[in-house]
Order: structure tokens, then C-alpha cells, then sequence
């Protein structure tokens, strides 16, 4: 092998012209073909194996339920529950009407059936309670049905304090209505009338369940050539939501989250972080290449190499692979930290070759024969901590093992065979000193007097690593990989607190509707389970009880809901109703509470009367804006009818049933599963019920599980890998063992930094530790291989100087994927120059310690 490498150097140097002209037809015909074939998949999905069986069962659900993926969830907020409503309608509206961006627009929880027959679908305990209270309001409701505007309000509050001067009314279940009420004349009387919303007045337990946030479920064209296909439609919607008159004025909000918008910004930010991080790394390392090697006679080489490998490693990707996704996309990063130690390795070594040898033909030989099979032992084991993980599930991490494991094998060629034609032209000059650190020399003698006390304190921190890589943790939870401040996760974290917009929850089938109850009452006894929704909570039990009870408190509401037209409203009977209303008050005074909200309301209807005639009709628009609206949904909800599973509309069915008769289960967590730990014990306990599920939080689960097994998997091929190729290239077993125990010294550190860190562990930078093998493998077999070749001092030579820059140049590589805006990307850049400091740490220190240690083999 030797041999052979001699070999290649010298005849790339004889022929240089020739390989450097190959080498660029090479090059612009891979360019050439990477740029046709080379696309980017931007679907997360296609990051595991499709023969999973967890797959199988998300593919099988996503083909049942297709109008739940790829969604573009809009969120509208407002002060009122029907001021989101209204704005959500007129947004879903302006949706609807651009078929060049959206494909369908959908507002959940809203239309007839909603309108009609919604208490229907609470529980009846609840049902009841919302009934009774309602019919507690009769005599209020009654007034305003027959006057619905400020002066009908004002007469009510009058008949209330009325009732209280009389000591037959209790205020006590009206104490949050008459807060609402003072609060909204408080805000008229100064000026600033803001409307009052009716809904939570009249059906508070239901409104407050569904807040004051709607949603507009959007299934947005996607151009799938572009790394962020929903950008464009995304892109619009914003300029539709800023267009709305209420989004205008302040008193609405629209943002948006959900699957489309999180992998768009994912892929941006990623985009962004390669991009600048590429260019930063390549103009760092040019400056660590010129404090290596200190000419530009061999920077321009080594860079001009360095491209080359570069490119025909994406070459390579597009002939093999075709697409790459969010993890392989790393590669080019990988490669240019990694690769550059070959070249820096052979250019130092010829560097120290040249101060004894001036013919710089025979340098380049002499630096063959002596770099040439450590740089090759280096890019076999580097590549075999990537290549390991290419049997795996993991198809993202195994795409990228198999680009950069081959990468380090083009790069290990265009080392012996490009870079030798280019110096051979770019003819470097001789050394007239010594290549070395003269610190290394006192390193040297450091380690070698004080050999025991440095390997004892490194059998302590071993130990500490031990129970690290025990203890370490590993993080599920997807959403924790992206960047927090992006419009979707901004978003999505202000919907994380509720558990109806908890984005972890269980989709499970059930064969029919008794099943699917059967089902959901013991989903419903877990304690990690919050709420169940399914098929049959749109079909419920007890309708005819539950009929029973509306009907009786629609007779009761029926007098008080006739449909009449109202008095006319003019400023002038709005500040007779107020007076009146005020002064009723005033008698009552001694006998109200202190903190009586009708105390307040009594004042700030006492502003009111000798307000200007605009404050009074503004103050009347705002109180009653949203009143006629609700009263007459109120009395469409009373005239509910028995639902079927005929009469079901055609949106519930899709969304709940398949054609089959299954029946769709969607299990929601408690805010507990929102963190890794709670996440596993919610999945396991649903798993101990149904042992096939499906859903975001048996997704995240399952993946975690994959990404578990993969490296375990990927660690143990490229150990046992590494293992035969050390036996193999060193034919020596105490040989082989001094670089394995060094490797594992370094993954020991490695989890004891991460540790001290607080890093987890995820699905991104999980790749650095079978990758820390190759890495550590390489500055390892350098020292292991000039000590048994008779150096005496390591920590002195060329190879050291060569070995810190190549850290360093790769650091400079993995510290700008650290600087990436995709927090995934910046975990695995984080994981891996915590890796390369404790290679470093191992390399540099323990290692010459062990070695100064032992007897030298003749």
C-alpha cells in the first residue's frame, strides 16, 4: 500500500498538466450533471425508512385522512370570540378566492350542524349546567331580546337593582357578567368603547373552552422544487391577513404555524446557516492553512484540492443519492472540515521532508512514504464512521454517511494524486528550520515525568464518562430542533398551553362506533389523557335526555326570544335609561358588597348621562355589536335535532369515519406530555391500551426509538469496522489497542462535556458520535504510527503541528454548523467540537502519556 501511494504521488507529479486537466473535465461534467439530478426533498417524513412498521401505519393513516397533512394552520385572535370568528370567516373568504396559491380553505368547528346542534355534543352534566344558568337569565335575556341595545341592557341592570332593593335578587351567579359589563361602560364612558362579546355572557363554560382564537385550515400549492415549496403561498397569506380592516385597526391578529410554514422556515434557516457557514469555514481555514504551512505555494493547493474533493463528492451525490434532505444537505460542511486534514497532513509533512531533502521531487515522494498510509488509514476509518450508519433506518443520517464516507475516499485520492500535480507546479521552497512547536517539546518532557498522575486523572474522568453516557439525555421532541423565534413556532407555542391544541396527541382507528366508545372510555381513565375526541363524539349518547332538556328551556326562553323589531334607539332614551338605571343603583348602595361590580356600573352610567351624543351612540355600538348575532344563535342551538350517522354532514364523516366503518380516535395528552420524559410515558400508556397507533406523539416516539437503534447500530459496525482495518494496516494487537482506547477515552469526555454543557441529545447531532470514531481514529494512528516508527517526541514533531491545525481548520468547520440559525444543525456542530475537544484532549495529552509509559517494540 505504501508502495502504491509512492507510486501515485510520483506519476500525478511527472503528468501534472495532464491530472489537473482531468481532474477539471471531471469535475465540470459532474458539476454539470449534480446541477440537473441533484434536487432537495424537503419532507421531513422521508427522513426514516418507509419498511418501518410505524411508517407503514403513518403512511396507511395519512392515505386515509390526506386533509390533514400539508396544512397551512391560520390562527386569528381578537378581544372577543366573535370578533375572531368574523375575522376568520372574511380571511377564509379572500382564501378561498385565490386559486393560485390555495388549493381549499377550511374553518373547524363552524356551519350548521355546529350552529344547530352543537349542545348536543356536550357531555350532559355540562349540558345541564349551561341550561340551568341559561334559564337563570331569563328575565335578563327576556329584556334585551325585546330591546337589544344599551338601553334594553340598562333596563335590566335597573330591574336587578330593583330585585336586590327588594331582597329578592341574588347577584352572586351574575358577578362575572356584571364585571364584563363595568369594565366595557367604564371603557365608554372614557371615550374608548370596545365591543362586549355576548357569546361569553350568555354560554360562558362553552366559550371559554374555545377561547378567543380561531382557526382557518389552508392546503396551500406547494412548488416541491424549491427548499421552501409553501414559501409563495405563505407569502400571500400574509399580505391577505394584513389587507383585513380589523388586522388594520389593531383589534385582530392572524398568524399562522402548522406542518408547511415549521418545514419551510426549518429549511430557510438551514439554507442560511450552510450558506454563510460554507463561506466563513473557507475563509477561516485559509487562514489556519497559512499559519500551517506559511506559503501560498501550498495554500492554493491545498484549497484548489480541497474544491476539487468537494466537488466531486456532490458529483457523487447526484449520481447516488439524486436528493438530498435536512440532515445529508451537512455534507459539504463535513467535508471541508474533515477532508483538509489529509491535505494539511501531507503539505507539513513534505514541509519537514524539505529541511532535509531540497530536490522537491524526492520531498514529495518522501512525504508519501511517510504520511501516505497514515492519511489513508485516516480516510478509511473516517469514512467508516459514516458509511456505518448506510444499513441503518435512519435514511436522512444514511444518505449523509454514504455522500461523506465516500467523500473522504475522493478526498483521500485527490490528496495523493491532485495536490502532488499542483505543487508540483506551484514548486515550494525549502525549510531552513525545524517544523515543530518548541512547546511541544516541553509538553514532551512534561508528560514523560509526570506519565502516572496524568493517566490516573484521566481513569477518573473516564469514569465520569461512564456514568455520563448513562445519564445523558435524549430529546424527542422535534420542535425543540428548530429555531424558536420563527413566525410558526412563535405561534405554535402560544397554542402548546391548552389541550385542545396540544400538537402531541394519538390518532387511533377503531372498527365501529361501539368500539370506538369502548376505546375512548379507557383512554379517558389514563391519567396522561386530558380529552378524547372521535367518531362517535359526533354521534353521542343520551340524545334523547339531552333533547329533553333543551326543549323544556326552549318552552321556558320561547316568550323571551320572539323575534320582534325594537324601539327606536336615539341618544336621548339612552340617557334616560342610564339615569334611571343609576339611580336604581344609588338606592341599593348600602345594600351591595364594597366590591359589587354593580357599585362601578352605577358610576360609570352616571358619566354616561351628560355624555356628547357620539359617545353615547358609539357606546351603544360597541355594547350590542355582537348582541343580535348571539341571541339568535342561541335560538337556533335550542331547536336541535337527533344527529345520526345519516344525517351527519359531509366534513364530520371524512374527517372521523372511513368508508369501512372505522372510526377515527384522536387521544390529547395533558400539558405533562409537552416534555420528552412526559411524552414516552403518555405514547406508553396508550400503547398498553391499543398496541397500533398512529399521530404526532407515537411519531415522535417511534422516531426517537429509530434514531436510538441507528446509532447503536451504526457505532457498533463502525467500531468493529475501524477495529479490522487497525489489524489489518498496524498488524499489531497492543498497537490496535492503544487507538481503540484512546477513541474510547474520547467518547467518554465527549458525553462528560455534553453533560457539563447541558446538551441533549436529537436526531441531528446524534451523528457526531459514531463520527467522532473516524475523527479520533485519524489524529491517533498519526501519533501511534511515528511512535512505534522510533519519534521520540511527538508532542514536537510535524505530525503535532499538523494534527493541531487539522483540529483546528475542523473546528472552524463544525463551529460554524454550531452558528447555524437551524437549531438541529447548530446541536450537531455543538456535539462535535465538544467531540473534537475531547479528541484533542486524548490525542494530545493522554495518549503520549500511554505511549511514553510502555516499552517501544523494535
Amino acid at each position: 500500500m505504501r508502495r502504491l501511494i509512492m507510486t501515485m504521488v510520483a506519476r500525478s507529479r511527472r503528468n501534472a498538466m495532464a491530472v489537473i486537466v482531468a481532474y477539471l473535465v471531471a469535475i465540470g461534467l459532474g458539476l454539470a450533471y449534480a446541477a440537473a439530478h441533484l434536487g432537495i426533498d424537503t419532507n421531513t417524513d422521508h427522513l426514516f425508512a418507509s419498511s418501518l412498521p410505524w411508517r407503514q401505519e403513518q403512511i396507511k393513516f395519512d392515505k386515509a385522512f390526506p386533509q390533514f397533512g400539508n396544512l397551512i394552520v391560520a390562527v386569528v385572535r381578537d378581544r372577543t370570540p366573535e370578533g375572531a370568528a368574523a375575522t376568520a370567516k372574511v380571511l377564509a373568504e379572500r382564501v378561498a378566492a385565490d386559486n393560485v396559491h390555495f388549493k381549499d380553505v377550511k374553518r373547524p368547528g363552524t356551519g350548521r350542524f355546529y350552529r344547530r346542534d352543537g349542545l348536543l355534543l356536550l357531555p350532559q352534566a355540562q349540558l345541564a349546567g349551561l341550561l340551568n344558568a341559561i334559564v337563570s337569565a331569563q328575565p335578563f335575556l327576556g329584556q334585551l331580546s325585546a330591546d337589544p341595545s344599551a338601553a334594553g341592557l340598562f333596563k335590566a341592570l335597573d330591574l336587578m337593582a330593583v330585585g336586590v332593593g327588594a331582597g329578592q335578587a341574588n347577584l352572586t351567579p351574575y358577578t362575572d357578567q356584571l364585571k364584563s359589563f363595568e369594565a366595557a361602560l367604564d371603557a365608554a364612558a372614557a371615550g374608548h368603547p370596545r365591543p362586549l362579546s355576548w357569546q361569553s355572557l350568555i354560554t360562558p363554560g362553552v366559550t371559554k373552552e374555545q377561547g378567543d382564537v380561531r382557526f382557518v385550515l389552508i392546503h396551500p400549492v406547494l412548488d416541491h422544487g424549491s427548499l421552501e415549496p409553501g414559501g409563495a403561498a405563505t407569502a400571500a397569506l400574509r399580505r391577505i391577513a394584513a389587507s383585513l380592516p380589523e388586522v388594520k385597526s389593531g383589534d385582530a391578529s392572524v398568524s399562522y404555524t402548522g406542518q408547511i410554514p415549521l418545514s419551510d422556515e426549518q429549511f430557510a434557516s438551514l439554507k442560511q446557516g450552510m450558506v454563510l457557514g460554507l463561506v466563513v469555514s473557507v475563509v477561516l481555514i485559509t487562514l489556519w492553512l497559512l499559519l500551517a504551512v506559511r506559503s501560498w505555494r501550498m495554500i492554493l493547493p491545498i484549497l484548489a484540492t480541497l474544491l476539487a474533493g468537494l466537488a466531486l463528492t456532490i458529483s457523487f451525490a447526484g449520481i447516488a443519492i439524486g436528493t438530498l434532505n435536512l440532515i445529508s444537505v451537512a455534507f459539504a460542511i463535513l467535508f471541508v472540515g474533515l477532508a483538509v486534514d489529509f491535505a494539511i497532513q501531507f503539505c507539513v509533512r513534505m514541509r519537514d521532508v524539505r529541511r532535509r531533502i531540497d530536490d522537491p521531487a524526492l520531498a514529495l515522494i518522501g512525504a508519501a512514504a511517510e504520511a501516505g498510509m497514515q492519511i489513508a488509514l485516516a480516510s478509511i476509518a473516517t469514512a467508516c464512521g459514516f458509511l456505518a450508519f448506510v444499513p441503518t433506518s435512519f435514511v436522512g443520517v444514511a444518505e449523509l454517511g454514504l455522500i461523506a464516507g465516500i467523500g473522504m475516499i475522493i478526498a483521500f485520492f485527490c490528496t495523493v494524486t491532485f495536490l502532488p500535480a499542483l505543487l508540483a507546479l506551484t514548486r515550494p521552497r525549502g525549510e531552513p528550520e525545524r517544523i515543530g512547536f518548541p512547546l511541544g517539546d516541553w509538553g514532551d518532557a512534561a508528560l514523560k515525568r509526570h506519565g502516572r498522575p496524568v493517566l490516573a486523572l484521566f481513569a477518573i474522568l473516564a469514569l465520569a464518562g461512564i456514568v455520563s453516557v448513562g445519564t445523558l439525555r435524549f430529546d424527542a421532541n422535534p420542535l425543540d430542533t428548530q429555531n424558536p423565534n420563527t413566525e410558526a413556532m412563535r405561534t405554535l407555542k402560544t397554542l402548546l398551553g391548552k389541550s385542545v391544541t396540544n400538537p402531541f396527541y394519538v390518532d387511533v382507528l377503531a372498527k365501529d362506533l361501539p368500539a370506538a366508545r369502548n376505546l375512548a372510555a379507557r383512554f379517558g381513565k389514563l391519567p396522561e389523557v386530558s380529552q378524547v375526541i372521535s367518531g362517535a363524539t359526533f354521534i353521542p349518547e343520551h340524545q334523547e335526555a339531552k333533547l329533553g332538556m333543551i326543549q323544556q328551556t326552549q318552552q321556558i326562553l320561547a316568550p323571551s326570544l320572539l323575534d320582534e323589531p325594537p324601539p327606536a334607539l336615539t341618544p336621548a332614551r339612552l340617557r334616560t335609561a342610564a339615569a334611571k338605571a343609576a339611580a336604581e343603583i344609588a338606592k341599593v348602595t348600602d345594600k351591595l358588597p364594597k366590591e359589587s361590580p354593580l357599585l362601578g356600573i352605577g358610576q360609570a352610567l352616571g358619566k354616561l348621562q351628560s355624555a356628547p351624543d357620539a359617545v353615547l351612540m358609539a357606546m351603544n355600538a360597541a355594547l350590542t355589536k355582537y348582541l343580535p348575532g348571539e341571541l339568535a344563535r342561541l335560538n337556533d342551538a335550542l331547536s336541535a335535532q337527533r344527529i345520526t350517522a345519516g344525517n351527519l354532514p359531509q366534513d364530520v364523516k371524512r374527517d372521523w369515519f372511513l368508508p369501512d366503518g372505522q372510526v377515527r380516535l384522536q387521544v390529547i395528552p395533558t400539558a405533562a406530555a409537552q416534555t420528552s420524559p412526559g411524552l414516552w410515558k403518555f405514547v406508553d400508556a396508550v400503547h398498553r391500551v391499543v398496541p397500533v397507533v398512529t399521530g404526532p406523539a407515537a411519531t415522535t416516539v417511534a422516531t426517537a426509538k429509530t434514531i436510538l437503534g441507528a446509532f447503536r447500530e451504526a457505532a457498533s459496525l463502525a467500531a468493529v469496522a475501524i477495529a479490522i482495518i487497525l489489524m489489518i494496516v498496524l498488524r499489531s494487537a497492543r498497537d490496535s489497542a492503544l487507538v481503540v482506547i484512546t477513541l474510547a477515552l474520547s467518547a467518554f469526555l465527549t458525553a462528560l462535556f455534553a453533560q457539563l454543557a447541558g446538551l441533549s441529545l436529537n436526531y441531528a447531532n446524534i451523528i457526531a458520535l459514531p463520527l467522532l470514531l473516524g475523527v479520533g481514529v485519524s489524529f491517533n494512528v498519526y501519533f501511534v504510527m511515528n511512535w512505534r516508527d522510533g519519534m521520540k517526541h511527538l508532542l514536537g514533531s510535524a505530525t503535532a503541528r499538523a494534527v493541531l491545525f487539522s483540529a483546528l481548520t475542523t473546528g472552524t468547520a463544525f463551529g460554524s454548523l454550531a452558528a447555524s440559525h437551524d437549531r438541529g444543525t447548530a446541536s450537531m456542530g455543538d456535539v462535535l467540537l465538544l467531540s473534537l475537544a475531547a479528541v484533542l484532549i486524548a490525542t494530545f495529552v493522554f495518549l503520549p502519556a500511554l505511549l511514553y509509559s510502555l516499552s517501544r517494540r523494535e
